[in-house]
C-alpha cells in the first residue's frame, strides 16, 4: 500500500479544523500543517493529533500550497484546506486507490455548506477539485486567490467517489465580506498579469456570471441560497473588474 501525506494550509481555522483532521485518521500516513501564524486555537487543535506543524509566513495561496508539498515525506499527496473534510465514501475511495494507484492524479466533487445548507446546484456543485496526486506530476497554478492543481499529463487523471465537505461561509455577512476581500486580491493579481478591464467588461461579465450560474447551472433549484450565491457571483465579478479599472486609471495618472 502506498504511503500518503495529507497537506493542509491554515490561518485561524479553529472552527472546522478538528473535523478536517479527524476525517484523515486512518487515511493519511502523515499530516503536514503549514500555518501562517494563526492567532486562534489552530495550533492547539493540531497538538491533539499527530501532526507535523510548520509555521510559515503566508506566501500567497498558490505559493503556500506548493510549499506545503515540499514538506511532505511521502510521494503521494492529499491536499485539503482547514475548513474541509473527507466524506465517508471519499475516505473509502482513497483507501482503495492507495492499494492500486493508476493515475498521476485524482479528482472528486466538493460539496459546499452555506450557512448550514448543503448546496446542490449553481457553480458550487459539482465543484470538481484535483486533491489527490503523486508528487512531481503537477503543481498549483491559477490567479490568487483562486487556485487549482494542474497535472502535467492531463490524460492521466482518475475520479474518486465521494465528496470533499467544505464549510464555506457561516452566514450571509461573512460571504459579503469575503467577496469584497477576494475581489481586491483578484483585481491586483489581474493587474500584475497585465489583464485589462473596460466598461463593457464591468457590465457584461457580471451579468453573464449570474445568468450562467442561476439558469444554466440550475442555481434557482437551491431556492434563496441559490439566488444569493448567484447574486454574489455577479457582485464578485463586478467588483473585480471595477477595482481593476480603478487600478488602471490610477496608473495612468
Amino acid at each position: 500500500m502506498h504511503q500518503l501525506s495529507a497537506v493542509i494550509i491554515t490561518f485561524n481555522e479553529e472552527e472546522h479544523l478538528e473535523k478536517c483532521l479527524q476525517s484523515l485518521q486512518g487515511i493519511a500516513d502523515e499530516i503536514v500543517v503549514i500555518d501562517s501564524y494563526s492567532t486562534d486555537n489552530t495550533k492547539q487543535i493540531c497538538q491533539k493529533f499527530e501532526v507535523k506543524f510548520i509555521e510559515q509566513k503566508f506566501l500567497g495561496y498558490l505559493e503556500q500550497k506548493n510549499f506545503a508539498i515540499t514538506k511532505a515525506s511521502h510521494d503521494y499527496i492529499l491536499s485539503l484546506d482547514g475548513d474541509e473534510a473527507l466524506s465517508k465514501e471519499l475516505q473509502e475511495s482513497i483507501l482503495a486507490i492507495k492499494k492500486d494507484w493508476k493515475y498521476d492524479a485524482y479528482f472528486c466533487n466538493r460539496r459546499n455548506n452555506y450557512a448550514g445548507y448543503w448546496v446542490k446546484h449553481s457553480h458550487w456543485y459539482p465543484d470538481k477539485k484535483i486533491r489527490l496526486f503523486k508528487k512531481g506530476k503537477g503543481e498549483w497554478k491559477g490567479i490568487n486567490p483562486h487556485d487549482c492543481y494542474c497535472v502535467y499529463n492531463s490524460k492521466s487523471i482518475g475520479k474518486l467517489k465521494g465528496d470533499i465537505l467544505h464549510w464555506i461561509y457561516r452566514d450571509f455577512t461573512e460571504h459579503n465580506q469575503k467577496v469584497d476581500r477576494f475581489s481586491t486580491i483578484s483585481a491586483n493579481a489581474y493587474y500584475q498579469l497585465g489583464k485589462k478591464s473596460s466598461v463593457w467588461k464591468i457590465v457584461f461579465r457580471p451579468t453573464w456570471a449570474f445568468l450562467k450560474s442561476y439558469f444554466l447551472k440550475l442555481g434557482f433549484l437551491d431556492g434563496l441560497y441559490g439566488f444569493v450565491i448567484c447574486v454574489q457571483a455577479f457582485h464578485a465579478t463586478f467588483l473585480k473588474y471595477l477595482k481593476l479599472y480603478e487600478l488602471q486609471q490610477k496608473n495612468k495618472e
